[in-house]
Parts: structure tokens; C-alpha cells; sequence
């Protein structure tokens, strides 16, 4: 009972756990810059040793450098996540979180290959950690504009939902007048085989698998690749449409929440966006620097 209530409450950050948890989850800091930048060039490290360790002629000649350095990464790893759980205020929130299942997906492999030697090519998922790039080079207009872009699709997933409605359409209506057309003679067996061809020819990819052998099935790909040029900018105008609308009156940083562990706070925010959490002072004591 108390241990559920400890993890529901939450933690207090002092002391050491507020500095590592300073130099863990906050970019913003000269600590946490070099600690995310040596974090990445190490996921780099690692995904390097998988893909050479595939290579049959080198696996033959360094297979025990090989794994020597694969559980020195897997050891460091393995810290780094139990650090992780042990500066935060809610260890079980981040572990269910979405980084917090990608390190730890990044870690079981390893330790899985010693029962299941199979398994050891699924180290690369430590790939995925590498979404903590936004973090680590803290350029605040890549931050901002990849949160207008997702905010663009947010907004106009309705529209694009309506249009690939109509494209779904359009190749089941194609795709079965070419079933009619060409026949299993010509390679089109059947609709779901005729809608895929459907698919490929609008969308200009064109694997040359099946192909229209009369003149009338080619008067019909050829209106179909013609349709598949228009086609394809549509999405692109809708999000382009709605990234115009878009307007930031505030530069996010890295800023984190001790109790929900989201990003993106302004510099001046006195709360966090999401739970309304007090953001702790040690951030909003820092001034902005100057570019020169």
C-alpha cells in the first residue's frame, strides 16, 4: 500500500536526484547537452557493431571484439535506463512511456540473444533512440517547426482522410475495370491483384510486375498515371495549407516536467502546459544567451 501510494504521489526531486535528473532529461544544460550528445554518438556506436557484426567475412575474423563491445554497451545502456527510473518522480510513468519502452526494448535483446541467439539482430530498435536528436542539438527552430508540422497534420487529418476516401475509390473502380479489361490472361487474376497495379500506376511507382497488354488497358493507365501526378500533391497542399495558418508566438525548449515528463515549455512558463505542475526554479532561473 505504501509503495502505491509512493509511486502515486511521487518522489520529490532534491539533492542528487535533481542533478542527475538535470543532466539526464534537460538538453538546456551544458551537462545535459554533452550527455545526450555522448549518449547518441554511443546508440551510433552500438547500431555500427550489429550491422558490421552481420557481415559473415568480419563476424569470422572479430566475432569476440564484436561481442566484447556489444555488452559493454548493453552495460552502459543498462545504467543509463536504471538512472533514468531513479531521478524521476514516477519511475513507472516513464517506463511506460514511450522513450521509456524504447530503452527498454533497446536493452532486452541483449539479454534475450543468451537464451535465443536469433534474436540478437533485433539489437538495431536502439536505432529508434536516436528521436532524442531534436534534444540534443537544441535548435529551437527545428523544434518549432517540427511541432508545426505535426500540429498541420493534426489539423488537417480530416481533409486528408476525405481524400484518400476518394483515391480508395478511385483504384477499386480501376482496378476492377482493368479485371474486366485485361483478364487473367494479361496477369490481372483478380480485383484485390488489379487494385494493387491500380495502386502502383496512381501512385507513379510503376514495378512493371503486371502489366495492361491491350490498347485499351494502356489508354487507361496511362489516364491513371496522368491522375497519379495531380494526385500526389494534393496531401501535400492540404498540410502546406495548414503550416501557413500556423502562427508561434513562443520559442519551446527542452524544458521538462518533474510529474508528466513532457517537453516543450517556454522559457518564461511558471507551469507545465499539461498538469499544471510548478516547473522547478532551477530552470527559469536561466537567461536566454544572445546570438552573436
Amino acid at each position: 500500500m505504501a509503495t502505491g501510494m509512493n509511486d502515486t504521489l511521487g518522489k520529490p526531486l532534491e539533492g542528487w536526484r535533481l542533478r542527475l535528473y538535470t543532466v539526464i532529461f534537460e538538453a538546456d544544460t551544458r551537462a545535459g547537452r554533452l550527455f545526450d550528445q555522448w549518449l547518441i554518438a554511443v546508440i551510433l556506436a552500438s547500431v555500427l557493431v550489429v550491422v558490421l557484426d552481420s557481415v559473415q567475412s568480419l563476424n569470422s575474423s572479430y566475432h569476440m571484439l564484436f561481442n566484447g563491445l556489444e555488452w559493454i554497451f548493453t552495460v552502459a545502456f543498462t545504467l543509463e535506463y536504471v538512472a533514468r527510473l531513479v531521478c524521476v518522480r514516477h519511475p513507472s510513468r516513464y517506463a511506460l512511456s514511450f522513450y521509456g519502452l524504447i530503452d527498454l526494448a533497446a536493452l532486452l535483446p541483449t539479454y534475450v540473444a543468451l537464451l535465443v541467439p536469433e534474436v540478437h539482430a533485433l539489437i538495431d530498435v536502439r536505432v529508434l533512440r536516436l528521436l532524442r536528436v531534436f534534444r540534443v542539438f537544441k535548435l529551437t527552430a527545428y523544434i518549432t517547426e517540427f511541432q508545426s508540422l505535426g500540429a498541420a497534420l493534426r489539423a488537417s487529418r480530416r481533409k486528408i482522410l476525405v481524400f484518400l476516401s476518394a483515391v480508395l475509390m478511385i483504384v477499386l473502380v480501376m482496378g476492377t475495370l482493368m479485371y474486366v479489361v485485361e483478364g487473367p490472361a494479361n496477369g490481372f487474376t483478380n480485383i484485390p491483384t488489379s487494385v494493387y497495379w491500380a495502386i502502383t500506376t496512381m501512385t507513379t511507382v510503376g514495378f512493371g510486375d503486371i502489366t495492361p497488354k491491350t490498347d485499351l488497358g494502356r489508354l487507361i493507365a496511362s489516364v491513371m498515371m496522368l491522375l497519379g501526378w495531380g494526385t500526389l500533391a494534393v496531401p501535400t497542399g492540404i498540410v502546406t495549407a495548414e503550416m501557413t495558418s500556423q502562427r508561434h508566438t513562443s520559442r519551446p525548449t527542452t524544458r521538462t516536467c518533474h510529474e508528466c515528463l513532457t517537453e516543450g515549455h517556454s522559457p518564461d512558463a511558471r507551469f507545465c502546459a499539461h498538469c499544471g505542475t510548478m516547473l522547478p526554479t532551477y530552470q527559469t532561473e536561466a537567461k536566454p544567451r544572445r546570438l552573436s
